[in-house]
């Protein structure tokens, strides 16, 4: 079994991408995984603890802010360094969906809301690397209070119909069970999601990245992801 985990990030006028995704872990390996993780977690915080206080965000890494606040630059963007490794040391596969918020709602006369069509997406693109690999498929999600109900209740519609309702949808079989939400402080898993979405969102769609060392560091940390060739970032529409 695969357990995947997702995140996504926050859109608005200056960034109309909505991102959302995340990563693949094999069931066997994510005990020495999270030990991984954990030690990643050490070097930076002193502490392997699931809290909040020892939590990756990448936007606060980045910029300094809430539990990174006051640390040194050169140890943030060490963390993002240890994460690019970690994927691509252990070939994670890593899938994404970008949707331009902006041509999405200018082509359909009715869009469907971002983070709805997004998961959608994620799900079949969690699906189809199922089935790629024979396997079965737990989903975990970034606990979004206003959004949960209504992805529990579209993940089971889309099981019941047999397949999401996309013009090519996909089945949805090898998903098992629901889609489980938690703080993203619980699971260090959904934290890697995190960072991944905030590189992507951050070096995606922007030619004109800041010239700084740790812009052109993280941004390397992000090309050595997507060069790993485990990642694949579905663009809508």
């Amino acid at each position: 079994m695969h357990l995947c985990y997702f995140d996504e990030n926050k859109h608005g006028p200056e960034n109309p991408h909505f991102f959302i995704g995340g990563l693949l872990i094999p069931d066997q390996k994510a005990i020495d995984f999270e030990s991984t993780l954990g030690q990643i977690a050490f070097n930076f915080f002193g502490a392997r603890s699931l809290t909040q206080a020892n939590e990756f965000h990448g936007k606060e890494l980045f910029h300094g802010k809430g539990n990174a606040k006051g640390r040194k630059l050169e140890d943030r963007v060490r963390v993002f360094q240890d994460v690019a490794t970690f994927v691509t040391d252990n070939q994670i596969p890593v899938r994404l969906v970008c949707i331009n918020v902006e041509r999405h709602a200018q082509k359909y006369k009715y869009p469907t809301p971002p983070y709805r069509l997004g998961l959608m997406l994620i799900l079949e693109r969690f699906a189809e690397f199922l089935d790629k690999v024979n396997d079965l498929g737990l989903v975990f999600g970034d606990y979004e209070a206003d959004e949960v109900t209504g992805a529990v209740v579209d993940f089971s519609e889309y099981k019941t119909q047999g397949k999401t309702p996309m013009y090519f949808g996909r089945p949805l079989g090898r998903l098992i069970d629901t889609v489980y939400f938690t703080q993203s402080h619980h699971s260090r898993f959904l934290q890697v999601a995190d960072l991944l979405v905030y590189m992507a969102g951050r070096y995606e769609n922007r030619a004109d990245v800041p010239d700084r060392w740790h812009e052109h560091a993280v941004k390397a940390a992000w090309e050595k992801i997507k060069a790993s060739g485990t990642v694949h970032i579905q663009r809508w529409p």
